[in-house]
């Protein structure tokens, strides 16, 4: 069955959205490079899921760091379990090199999950079609 982030995985490049599902827990916290604020919640997480994977083109991950990492949430910033994936994509005709940092709760359930990319111009490409989807999507309002 492999680890949480070996199913994670498998699940974002087969484009599994339902298979990501009962990888999150409920309150998991989704930072992005683009919003200064965490996503926060299993629904509003997943739906953002469903628009990255309809925005990345050729996404794959190609490397694998495991160890431990302080938590963004909680005063005392507790440490974690984690899992560094290495990735690379394509958005609106740009290169992405990025990583998704997976922090795991004490059952191995993704409660925390940063993701960094570049380069500049990238993020930029990133934030904007992401932010299309979204008010494709619903999940956010047109400003």
């Amino acid at each position: 069955m492999g680890t949480t982030a070996d199913r994670f995985k498998a699940a974002v490049e087969a484009q599994e959205l339902d298979a990501v599902e009962e990888l999150f827990t409920e309150d998991v916290r989704f930072y992005s490079p683009v919003k200064f604020t965490p996503f926060e919640g299993r629904p509003m997480v997943l739906g953002l899921f469903g628009v990255l994977l309809r925005t990345f083109e050729n996404f794959r991950y190609v490397g694998e760091l495991t160890g431990s990492a302080q938590t963004a949430a909680g005063p005392d910033g507790g440490s974690a379990d984690s899992t560094v994936l290495i990735f690379r994509a394509t958005v609106n005709g740009k290169e992405i090199h990025g990583i998704d940092l997976l922090q795991f709760d004490e059952a191995g359930r993704i409660k925390e999950f940063t993701v960094m990319v570049r380069p500049q111009s990238a993020v930029h490409a990133l934030g904007e079609a992401v932010l299309e989807g979204l008010i494709d999507a619903g999940l956010v309002a047109q400003e």
